[in-house]
């Protein structure tokens, strides 16, 4: 029965996980891996998922959760041993021709834990709040990655072009 669903989730949900790995991590080869760990972890365990929708949904949740759970542990890796660690962020052929999209080109500009946010927030549709649970962040420090964010994309994009509602980073009230 497991592999039935593991089977009709792959049918048919597949290209959406692959793009949400993609719109996570910026390369294919990172997407194919979080898509693969992420169907491991939820498939491994016998779970009562009543069908592929809901299957989809689980590995979209393990997949949120194994990306941000790696960008901390290589944060703190790096921080711990900077001089052992090699950046793997160099494009690959195959990516110049999924890059000719402006919005991707954006994307590729963010740092990691910024375009993590404004996926979070802007394709995962989740409040400032859930963005901060989910990466275990203060919701000012979710606001300041989302500004800056937000910045860069509109001179990437072009201001006209990105329009998107922009949250106050530092709520100031005028008191008599």
């Amino acid at each position: 029965m497991a592999d039935d669903l593991l089977t009709a989730t792959l049918e048919r949900a597949s290209g959406r996980l692959a793009a949400y790995g993609y719109l996570l991590t910026g390369s294919q080869h990172a997407s194919e891996d979080l898509v693969q760990d992420a169907l491991v972890k939820v498939f491994v365990k016998r779970r009562r998922i009543p069908n592929a929708a809901a299957a989809e949904g689980y590995v979209r949740a393990a997949m949120r959760t194994l990306h941000v759970d790696r960008l901390r542990r290589e944060r703190l890796w790096r921080r711990e041993a900077p001089g052992q660690v090699v950046r793997e962020e160099a494009p690959d052929h195959a990516e110049a021709i999924a890059t000719s999209d402006a919005v991707a080109r954006a994307l590729d500009a963010l740092a990691p834990r910024e375009r993590t946010a404004v996926v979070l927030r802007y394709f995962d549709d989740l409040t400032l709040a859930d963005v901060a649970g989910a990466m275990g962040l203060a919701t000012g420090t979710v606001k300041r990655y989302l500004s800056d964010a937000l910045d860069r994309l509109a001179v990437e994009v072009g201001h006209d072009a990105f329009e998107t509602e922009r949250v106050a980073v530092v709520e100031t009230e005028e008191r008599s």
